[in-house]
Parts: structure tokens; sequence; C-alpha cells
């Protein structure tokens, strides 16, 4: 009797499960209904490609570090400019030292500068071509005197001006540009990868959420030919009615699992969506062929060519690099340096326009100056140590980093031979539920089995084939892993080149 009330209360509760979740089941049924794009693996990528929000930011930071090396290149091209100033008037009191007396001086003119500047990156000097036309009206009165002039002039000269005694400035400035675009190629390579890797994995978890709806369904119709089955028999009399008390419980067991697994699936599918960059309203289903042909990996060529190959390790050779050209910065702290500058030119000017050269004049000028530092309280040789210690930690990266790639690339390799024994072994574990599941129903029906013993099997079925699946994916994914870690695909027997289409750039 207290047996009949323990499995009449187990009915009792999982029924109220059932019809609590049964909303449920009617609302993914009748989305089933809707259409729902189809997607397979390369599709989800093409997809990711244009709208995944972490790769459209790391495409639009490389574009960015593009433009500006694009300008830097573009600096040190010929540079012209026109200055103009189309009028100019003052009139002001002054006091003229050699007379010692006072005089009233009224200007009015317009002039124009033409020039061209041309950085030489060799040197980081610069060489300019600079040509001033003006034309003036100058009257000065001093002491009831008027001087009166009205002129145009030209002065025409060629400039140099070169630092000397230090770095140049201009070729790192462009090294330091041409580093950041490569390491932004870099980074938007490396998140191709990851996002990759990371929608492999998610596509996969919603095509194992399917296929688990499916054994889930497969599941349920067997507890309801299980439910049928013994049903006949208790109104027959040939079985208790305890059995189909726990059949009323199988079956309700059943479709909670089924309500479950079909909020599972909604829910990976969202997250998809949203790796994908796709809107969440719409209803998507992915098509995968999850088969696989294990092949055969030489952990030898794996390693070497992905410490060949790495991108990681290039940007480890950029850190060391830029710390190379921030010592030299750090060096030129109050160093010693001078400048030169040479000018040569003519200056001429007459009341006549056609006549403004009648009588040049020679305009050269020589000037050389220097800095020369005294004492700084040991702040150079402080920064230095400094940078050296960085200079230091670069190169160790580096090392750590062939470290840690040999290392993921070993484990991967191990955990790709593991997968390729358990999948030989998660498909005969399936033949074989498969087969005590089809016996023990076949004594279910004739009543040799309990309704609990044959729901262990359909249990020990449905885990068999969702590990057997499980183990496939599991196979793609780290075949998947150690592609990206040694950049070869092993399927196709190929190297991957992630930053093919950046060399074309610059």
């Amino acid at each position: 009797m207290m047996k009949n009330r323990r499995l009449w209360i187990i009915f009792t509760w999982k029924t109220a499960i059932l019809a609590g979740l049964s909303g449920i089941t009617s609302f993914s049924v009748a989305q089933d209904a809707i259409t729902q794009e189809a997607i397979t693996i390369e599709r989800a990528l093409d997809i990711a490609e244009e709208n995944n929000p972490e790769l459209i930011n790391s495409k639009l930071e490389l574009e960015r570090y593009q433009l500006n090396l694009v300008a830097q290149r573009a600096s040190l091209k010929s540079q012209f400019s026109l200055d103009l100033n189309p009028v100019t008037y003052e009139k002001t009191r002054r006091f003229d030292n050699r007379l010692s007396q006072w005089y009233t001086n009224e200007t009015f003119g317009s002039s124009g500068t033409f020039q061209v500047r041309q950085p030489i990156l060799l040197t980081d000097g610069e060489i300019s071509l600079i040509n001033t036309f003006g034309w003036q009206d100058n009257q000065s009165t001093a002491e009831s005197l008027d001087n009166r002039n009205k002129a145009f002039s030209n002065r025409l000269y060629l400039q140099l001006t070169q630092p000397i005694f230090t770095y140049n400035r201009r070729k790192m400035e462009l090294r330091r540009i041409e580093f950041d675009y490569e390491n932004a190629g870099i980074r938007y390579a490396l998140q191709r990868l990851n996002t990759e890797v990371n929608i492999t994995r998610q596509f996969y978890q919603v095509y194992m959420d399917q296929n688990n709806l499916e054994i889930r369904k497969e599941e349920y119709e067997n507890a309801k030919q299980s439910f049928e089955i013994i049903r006949n028999k208790v109104e027959a009399d040939l079985s208790a009615k305890e059995e189909l008390f726990q059949a009323e419980v199988n079956l309700a067991t059943a479709q909670s699992a089924l309500d479950e697994q079909i909020v599972s699936l909604d829910n990976s599918k969202d997250q998809l969506k949203q790796i994908l960059g796709l809107p969440l309203s719409e209803n998507i289903k992915v098509i995968a062929d999850i088969q696989v042909s294990p092949v055969a990996v030489d952990l030898i060529q794996a390693v070497d060519h992905g410490l060949a190959s790495r991108m990681e390790l290039r940007q480890r050779e950029i850190d060391i690099q830029l710390s190379d050209l921030q010592m030299i910065q750090t060096k030129a702290l109050n160093e010693f340096k001078g400048d030169i500058s040479l000018s040569v030119g003519i200056i001429g000017d007459h009341e006549k326009f056609a006549n403004i050269y009648d009588n040049p004049t020679q305009n050269p000028r020589v000037a050389i100056s220097f800095t020369v530092p005294i004492f700084d309280w040991g702040e150079k040789k402080a920064r230095v140590r400094a940078q050296k210690t960085s200079q230091t930690i670069a190169k160790l990266n580096q090392e750590n980093q062939k470290i840690n790639i040999e290392l993921d690339i070993r484990q991967t390799w191990r955990k790709l031979e593991n997968l390729r024994a358990q999948i030989d072994i998660a498909e005969k574990n399936v033949r074989n539920a498969q087969l005590t599941y089809d016996l023990n129903l076949t004594r279910y029906r004739e009543g040799d089995l309990t309704g609990m013993e044959i729901s262990q099997f359909q249990t020990q079925l449905s885990t068999k084939k969702i590990t057997y699946s499980q183990t496939l994916i599991n196979y793609k994914i780290e075949l998947l892993n150690l592609k990206i870690l040694s950049l070869y695909d092993y399927e196709s027997d190929k190297p991957i080149v992630p930053v093919r289409e950046l060399t074309g750039n610059d």
C-alpha cells in the first residue's frame, strides 16, 4: 500500500511539471513551423566576417593604422604652401637711435610667400625653396622731412637645415608607425582565428543541442510506446497497476527532458546569433557533417611549423625592436646635439616690377648651433637602466611565448590522439547500447522487465549516442585548435597564411 502511494505521488508531481512546461513545447512546435535559415559552418564564418562586432572593431583598427602609415609616408614627400598677406597697414611713432630723434612711420603693403619643403628621410634634414614677393608704400616723417618709397621686392632663396650629433627622428617615427600597422594586422588576423574557434565551438554546441533534441524526442516516443504497452497489459490484467504508475512517471520525465532541451537549444542559438552578429529574432538552424576521418599528425612537424609561423612570435619580435627604438630615444635625453642651417639666394627691389632684379643683392646665410648638457642629476642614467630592464623583459616574453606555443601544441596533439581512440570506442558503445535496448524492449513487451528497468536501458542508449556525437565534435574542435596553434591545415595538408591579404597594402 505504501509503495502504491509513493508511486502515485511521483506520478502527480511529474504530471504537474508536464502541465507547466506544455506551453513551452507548444511554443517550440509553433516556432518549428516558421521557416528557418539553414547555416553551415562555412556560411557561419562568412556571416561573422561581415557582422561580428569584435572582428569589425579589429578591422577598423587595422584601417586606422594603415591610414596613419599612408599619412606618414605622404609627409615625407614635397610639401607646397602659400602664405598670403593681401593688405598690411601700420602707422606708428618710433625712435631712431642713430640720429637720436623721433619719427613717424606709415606703411601700406601686400605680400605673399610660396614655399616648397622637402624632408630628407636619410639624414633627418630638410631642404626648402622659398620665394617672398611683395609691394609696399613706406613713408617716414622726421623734423618736417618726408622720406617715401614705393617699390616691389622679391626674395628667392634655397635653405638647408640639418640636425647633427643626434638620432634620426623622422626615420624612427616612420619605423614606429610601420610596426604599429604590422601589429594591427597581426591582431586582426589573430582575431579572425579566435573568432573562427569561438564560432566553431558555439556552432557545434547548437548542433549538439539539435541532436540532443532529436534524442529526447526519441526518448519521449519510446516512453509513450512503453506507456501504451503497459496500459494495455494492465487493462487486460496481465500486469500490476504499479507498472502503469511507473510508466506514467517515465513518460512525464521524458516530456520534461524534452522541454528542457528545447529551452537549451533556443539559448545556444541566441548565443550563436550574438557571435555572428545576427538579429536575435532571426530563426536559424545549423547543418553539419560531424563524421570525421582521423588524420595522422606528426608532433615534431607541428611544433616546428608553429614556432616558424606563429604570429605571436612576430609580435614579440616587434616588442623587442620597439624597445630598441625606445632605448635610442632614452639615450638622447640631455644629449649633446647641434643644428646646421645654410641658405643662399638673392633679393631684388625696384619701383617697377619688370626691373626688380636690375641690381640684385646676394643673400647667403650660415648658422651653426649646439646644445651642450651640463648636469641632469642622474636622470639619463636611471632612465637608460630602466629601459635596459624593459629590453630584458621583452626578450624573456619572446622565450616564454615559444615555450607556451610548443606546450599548447603538444597538449592538443595528445588530446587528438586520445580522441582518435575514443571515437572507435564510442561508436561501438552506441551499437551495443542499441542492440541491448532492442532486446530488452522485446523482453519488456513480454512482461519480463519492469518499466524502471526499460527506462534505464533507454537512458543508457541516449547517453551513448550523446557521448558519441560529443566525441566526434571534440575531435573536430581539437583538430581546429591544432590548426590554429601550428598554422597548418592537416586535413588539406597545407600551411595557412592568415595575413596574406595584408602584404599588398603597404
